[in-house]
C-alpha cells in the first residue's frame, strides 16, 4: 500500500525551449514525409503549465492540504513529461544529423539539473548540522551522499524494506529518489537510442526508420516495466514505488507519445479537445480520489499516466497546424502566465520544499497543515533564488555550453561538492557520537531482581554518574544475538533455531513477533542456567493473535504472517512438549479490542492444547519516537527524551483477561513497573544510565540483559519456571573425566562443554568477558596482582576450538601482551542450606615450559558475588583458587583468600594454600580440578580435588565465625583466565621477558556446577 507518511516524489524534468541549434540538412534524405522528427522543436507553453499542475499537486500532498491526499500522482505526470521531452529531443537530433551526441546530451542534463540539486544538498548538509540531533545528522549525511550520487532511491528502498530499520524519522532528502530515477533513466535510455540510431543511419527514410526502431524497442520495455510494477505493487510496495525498473513504463508512455506520427496527420479538433480535457480531469481526479490506502503504483497509476499523455498529445500540432494552443483546449489554460511561471520554478521549488518542511518539524515538532502550507509557500524564496542565480546562468552561459566537457565538469563538481561536505560533517558527527561497536554484555552492571530500581544496589548507594549504556550509536544496532532467527516479512517459516543445550530434551519456546524476540537473551540465559535448550519462533511484524493485517514493508496484506503462524503452531503440536512457552506480541495491530480478544483466543486455544505452561510477557512501552536519536541530542540530560505514559502504555486486554482468570493455564508477567516507574505523565528513555530503547518500540539488548534477573524471578514466582538448581531443573551431573564414581543425590545446575564453531566466542548466555586491566572504576589496577597483560574479548584471546574445548590464548603485539579472562554471568552458585556445592572443570594447561613459559599464570577460581556491587571488599568476600600454575611448572596449587588485606586468619596476601601439587602431564592432557563448599551440619569446610584426589582443605574451625560467614555464605561466580606476569610468577622466580612465548592456550574441556542437599 502507498505509505501514509509524506511520500517521496520526483523532481520535474526540464522542458527545453528548443532543440539545440543545428543546420537542417537541405538534402532531407528521409523525405518530407518523414520530417525532422516528432514533434517540432517549438516551445510548448502548455507543458510548462502541466509541470505547474504536477508540482502543485505534490506540494499540496506534502503540506497535508485536505482533499488532495492523492497529490503524489504528480510523480507520474513528471515522468511522462520527461519521457516525452527527452525522447523527442534525442529522436529529433537523430533524424536531423544521423546520430546522437551523448556527450552533448549528458552535458546539457548535468548543467541543467545537478548544480541546483547540489545547492540544496549542501544547504541541507549544513542545516542538518544545526537543526538535527547527532544520530539523525549522521543518517542525513549518508542521505546527502546517496542523493549526490543519484542513488537515493535505492537507499530508501533498502530502508523501507528493512523491518529492523523502522522507527527512524523521515529524511529531508526523501524526495531525491525521483531525481535518482530520472538520472538512471537518462543513463540507460540515451545510450540505447544512440545504438538504435547507428543501425538506422543509412536508411532511405531515416525519420520513419528511427521512429519505428525506437518504438519497437520502447514497447516491450514499457510492457515489461508495467508488468513488474504490478508484481511489485502486490509483493513489495517500496520497490514498486521507488525502484527505477517499475517506473520506466511511465517514461516509456511519454516516449511513445513523442514517437506517434501525429505531425503527419490533420488532427480531428473535437477529439483533441476531448482528449486534452479528459486527460486533465484524470490527473486532477486521481489527486483528489487517491489516498494512502490506494495500492500504488499498480493499475491505479494508469489513470494519471495516461491522463498526462493525453494532455500532451492533445496539443501536438498536426500537418499544417501551428503549435499555438487552440481557443478551447486545455493547452490554453495551461499556457497562461501564472501556470507557466510556476512551471518554470517547479524544479527548484520541488527541490527546496521538502527539506524546509522536514527540517522545520525536526526543530519545532510536528505542525498542522496550515503551518506546513505556509512553510511550503516560503520555500519559493530559496527556490526562486536558486533558479535565478544558479540554474538559469549555467543554462544560458555560452562559456559552459560551448564545449560538452565544460558542462560535464560543472556536473561532476556539483556531485563532488555535497559529497565532500557531507563526509566532513558526517565524520565530525561520528567522532562526536563515539564508536558504534557492539555492546559488551560482560561489562553491564547486574540488574535488580525486584524493587523499584533497574540495577542492583548496595544499600541505598546511588549509581555513579557516567555515559549512557549503550551509547546512542550503539543502541541503533543493539539487537538480540539470535542471527537470522527473527525471520523477515517475506519468510513463511522459521528455521530450526535451537540455542543453549541443544541436545537437551527440555526447552523453552520463545514465540511471537519482534516484541517477543527482544527477550531472546533473557530467555537463553534462563534456559542455559537449567541445562535446557531455547527454541525461537519469531517473525517480524507478525501478530501472534490470529489477525489479518497489512505489512508496511511489503505494502500489502501480510499473508506470509498467517502462513508462518499456522506453521509454527503446527510444529509445536508435533514436537515434544516444551517445559515452558513464553509469548509476547505488540498489541497495537488493531484498535478493535473485540477482534483482538478473538484473535488471541484462537492462538491460545492451540497453545493450551499442547499442555505446557504458557507465560505472556506484557508488551513493553512503545515510545513512538526515535529514542537513540533523541538521546544523542541530550546525552547529559536524557530525561528530556521521556515520552508520554498514556500513549506508550495503552491498556493490555490480554493481561487483563489473564488476571481475571479467563484463560486457565496462561500466566502473565510484566516488567513495565520498572521500565515506567511511578504514576507520572511520562516514561523514561534512560534508566540508571541504561538506554532502554533501540528505536521507537523495541528494548535494547543491553536493557534485556539487565532485566534478566527480574524476569526470571517473575517467572519462578509465577510457578511457570522452576528455580535454577531446583527439582526438575536439570539432569544429574555426570561423573568426572577421571572416572571417579559420583555419589548419588547430586543435581547439576550449570554445565558448559564449549561446543560451537571454531573461532567463535564462548556462550554469551553463560560467560562475561572482563576487559582492560581492572574492574569498572579500577578499584585495583593491574587486576590487583601486578600482571601486565590487557584482557580483551577478542577471539584472538578467547575462542572455541570447534572440537568441544575453550581456548584462552595470551598474545603479544609490539611488546604488549593481551589475554582473556571470562567469568560466569551467574553469581548465585552456592551450597544449599545444609548441603554441598561442587565446582569442577577439565583443563589442559598451556603447553610451554622453561624460559618460554616465564610469566604464564593460568587459573580457574571463584569470587564472592558481593564483589560485583562496586568490585570492592576483597579478600573479605572470599576467593577460592581451584587451580593455579605459574611459569610452566610441573605442579598446580589451590588457595583460599579471606579476611583482611594483610595478615588475618587467611594469612594474606598469600592465603591458605595447598602448596605445589605435582602434575607432570597437566600441560599435555585434560585433568579434573574441583572444589567443594560443604555446609553440611558438623562439616563446614572447603575441599579441593585434583582428578578426584582431595589435596587441600580449609575448615570453618580454622577461621573466626564472622570471617567464615563472609567468605562462603553467599553466591559465587567462576573465573577462567591466563595472566601474564604479576606477583605470583615473580615470587616463583620468573617474569615475562623477550623469551616468553605467546600463543600457548589454556584449554578447558568443560565446566560444571552441582549441588547436593
Amino acid at each position: 500500500m502507498h505509505s501514509p507518511a509524506p511520500s517521496p516524489l520526483p523532481a520535474p524534468v526540464p522542458v527545453p525551449s528548443s532543440a539545440p541549434p543545428r543546420a537542417r540538412s537541405s538534402a532531407t534524405p528521409s523525405g518530407g514525409e518523414s520530417g525532422p522528427s516528432p514533434h517540432r522543436s517549438a516551445f510548448r507553453p502548455d507543458i510548462e503549465g502541466l509541470r505547474a499542475v504536477a508540482v502543485l499537486a505534490v506540494l499540496a500532498f506534502h503540506a497535508g492540504i485536505p482533499g488532495l491526499a492523492g497529490g503524489f500522482v504528480g510523480v507520474d505526470v513528471f515522468f511522462v513529461v520527461s519521457g516525452y521531452l527527452i525522447t523527442g529531443l534525442l529522436v529529433r537530433e537523430a533524424i536531423t544529423t544521423g546520430r546522437i551526441r551523448l556527450l552533448d546530451f549528458f552535458s546539457r542534463r548535468a548543467r541543467r539539473l545537478l548544480p541546483s540539486a547540489a545547492v540544496v544538498l549542501a544547504a541541507v548538509a549544513l542545516a542538518g548540522a544545526w537543526l538535527t540531533v547527532p544520530l539523525r545528522r549522521a543518517d542525513l549525511e549518508q542521505d546527502v551522499v546517496a542523493a549526490a550520487l543519484s542513488a537515493a532511491n535505492w537507499r530508501f528502498v533498502a530502508q523501507r524494506t528493512d523491518y529492523l530499520a523502522a522507527g527512524h524519522e523521515q529524511s529531508p532528502l526523501l524526495h531525491f529518489w525521483s531525481l535518482a530515477v530520472e538520472e538512471q533513466y537518462y543513463l540507460l535510455w540515451a545510450p540505447l537510442l544512440a545504438l538504435i540510431v547507428l543501425g538506422t543511419a543509412r536508411a532511405v527514410r531515416r525519420g520513419r526508420a528511427v521512429r519505428s526502431a525506437v518504438a519497437l524497442a520502447a514497447v516491450p520495455v514499457v510492457l515489461a516495466s508495467f508488468a513488474l510494477s504490478l508484481h511489485w505493487t502486490e509483493q513489495s510496495a517500496s520497490l514498486a514505488y521507488l525502484a527505477t525498473p517499475s517506473r520506466v513504463w511511465q517514461f516509456g508512455a511519454g516516449a511513445l507519445v513523442a514517437l506517434l506520427p501525429w505531425h503527419l496527420m490533420h488532427g480531428p479538433r473535437p477529439l483533441r479537445l476531448l482528449c486534452g480535457w479528459a486527460g486533465g480531469a484524470a490527473v486532477v481526479g486521481s489527486a483528489v480520489a487517491y489516498d494512502a490506502a490506494t495500492p500504488y503504483p499498480g493499475y491505479a497509476a494508469l489513470v494519471p499516466t495516461l491522463g498526462a499523455a493525453a494532455v500532451i498529445l492533445a496539443a501536438i500540432p498536426g500537418r499544417g497546424e501551428r503549435s499555438a494552443p487552440g481557443s478551447f483546449g486545455i493547452g490554453r489554460l495551461l499556457a497562461g502566465r501564472a501556470p507557466r511561471a510556476v512551471g518554470r520554478l517547479s524544479y527548484t521549488l520541488y527541490l527546496w520544499h521538502w527539506p524546509v518542511l522536514v527540517l522545520a518539524e525536526a526543530r519545532f515538532g510536528p505542525q498542522d497543515w496550515p503551518v506546513k502550507a505556509a512553510l511550503t509557500l516560503a520555500s519559493a524564496l530559496p527556490a526562486y533564488a536558486t533558479m535565478r542565480w544558479v540554474e538559469q546562468p549555467l543554462r544560458r552561459s555560452r562559456t559552459v555550453s560551448e564545449l560538452p566537457r565544460r558542462g560535464l565538469s560543472v556536473g561532476i563538481t556539483a556531485v563532488i561538492m555535497p559529497v565532500v561536505l557531507a563526509l566532513v560533517v558526517g565524520t565530525t558527527t561520528l567522532n562526536l557520537l563515539g564508536p558504534a561497536t557492539p555492546v559488551r554484555a560482560a561489562g553491564l552492571p547486574p540488574g535488580a531482581d525486584s524493587g523499584p530500581h533497574l540495577l542492583a544496589r548496595t544499600g541505598s548507594a546511588p549509581l555513579g554518574a557516567g555515559p549512557v549504556v549503550p551509547a546512542p550509536a550503539q543502541a541503533r544496532a543493539d539487537f538480540p544475538p539470535d542471527g537470522d532467527c527473527e525471520v523477515a516479512p517475506a519468510a513463511t517459516r522459521s528455521p530450526d533455531c535451537l540455542f543453549g543445550a541443544v541436545d537437551s530434551p527440555d526447552r523453552i519456546v520463545l514465540l511471537g513477533d519482534s516484541h517477543a524476540g527482544q527477550w531472546f537473551s533473557a530467555a537463553l540465559a534462563m534456559a542455559s542456567q537449567r541445562g535446557w535448550a531455547l527454541q525461537e519462533l519469531v517473525k517480524q511484524g507478525c501478530p501472534l493473535p490470529q489477525l489479518a493485517v497489512d505489512s508496511p514493508q511489503l505494502g500489502r496484506a501480510y499473508r506470509e504472517c498467517d502462513t508462518w503462524r499456522a506453521d509454527s503452531l503446527q510444529r509445536l503440536r508435533q514436537q515434544p512438549k516444551p517445559r515452558l512457552i513464553v509469548i509476547s506480541s505488540l498489541n497495537r495491530y488493531t484498535a478493535d479490542s473485540g477482534l483482538l480478544a478473538e484473535g488471541w483466543e484462537k492462538t491460545l486455544a492451540s497453545l493450551r492444547a499442547i499442555g505446557a505452561p504458557i507465560v505472556y510477557i506484557e508488551d513493553t512501552p512503545v515510545p513512538g519516537t526515535d529514542v537513540p536519536a533523541c538521546v544523542s541530542g541530550s546525552p547529559e540530560e536524557p530525561e528530556a527524551c521521556a515520552f508520554s505514559r498514556a500513549s506508550s502504555r495503552q491498556p493490555d486486554p490480554l493481561a487483563r483477561r489473564i488476571a481475571a482468570g479467563a484463560l486457565p493455564g496462561v500466566r502473565a508477567v510484566s516488567v513495565n513497573p520498572v521500565l515506567c516507574p511511578g504514576d507520572g505523565p511520562t516514561c523514561p528513555a534512560v534508566l540508571d544510565r541504561i538506554l532502554l530503547y533501540r528505536d521507537d518500540a523495541h528494548l535494547t539488548n543491553a536493557a534485556v540483559v539487565v532485566l534478566t534477573r527480574r524476569l526470571e524471578r517473575l517467572l519462578t514466582d509465577s510457578g511457570a519456571l522452576p528455580a535454577a538448581g531446583g527439582a526438575g531443573a536439570a539432569s544429574p551431573a555426570p561423573a568426572p573425566a577421571s572416572g571417579e564414581a559420583r555419589p548419588a543425590g547430586w543435581t547439576e545446575v550449570f554445565r558448559d562443554e564449549f561446543d560451537g564453531p571454531a573461532g567463535s566466542p564462548p556462550s554469551s548466555a553463560n560467560w562475561l568477558h572482563d576487559t582492560g586491566t581492572c574492574y569498572p572504576g579500577c578499584p585495583a589496577a593491574q587486576w590487583g596482582t601486578g600482571e601486565i597483560e590487557t584482557m580483551t574479548d577478542s577471539t584472538d584471546n578467547v575462542r572455541l576450538d570447534g572440537r568441544g574445548a575453550l581456548e584462552i590464548v595470551p598474545t603479544r603485539t609490539g611488546g604488549a601482551w593481551s589475554s582473556g579472562r571470562i567469568e560466569t554471568r551467574r553469581a548465585d552458585f552456592a551450597a544449599p542450606a545444609g548441603g554441598i556445592l561442587r565446582i569442577e572443570a577439565a583443563i589442559a594447561l598451556p603447553g610451554v615450559t622453561g624460559a618460554g613459559a616465564a610469566g604464564y599464570w593460568p587459573a580457574f577460581w571463584t569470587l564472592g558475588a558481593p564483589l560485583r556491587d562496586g568490585y570492592t571488599g576483597w579478600p573479605g568476600v572470599g576467593e577460592l583458587d581451584i587451580m593455579e600454575s605459574v611459569n610452566g611448572r610441573d605442579s598446580v596449587f589451590a588457595t583460599m583468600h579471606c579476611g583482611t588485606l594483610e595478615g588475618g586468619p587467611c594469612r594474606e596476601p598469600a592465603g591458605l594454600s595447598s602448596g605445589p601439587q605435582p602434575c607432570a602431564d597437566c600441560r599435555t592432557g585434560f585433568h579434573a580440578y574441583a572444589v567443594e563448599v560443604d555446609r553440611s551440619p558438623g562439616a563446614e569446610e572447603v575441599r579441593w580435588y585434583l582428578d578426584g584426589r582431595m589435596h587441600h582443605r580449609v575448615a570453618a574451625s580454622q577461621l573466626d565465625p564472622d570471617t567464615w560467614k563472609r567468605a562462603v555464605d553467599h553466591g559465587l561466580f567462576l573465573i577462567l583466565n591466563v595472566a601474564i606476569g604479576g606477583g605470583l610468577p615473580q615470587a616463583d622466580g620468573a617474569t615475562p621477558g623477550p623469551d616468553t612465548e605467546p600463543g600457548h592456550p589454556m584449554r578447558v574441556d568443560r565446566v560444571t556446577v552441582s549441588t547436593r542437599g
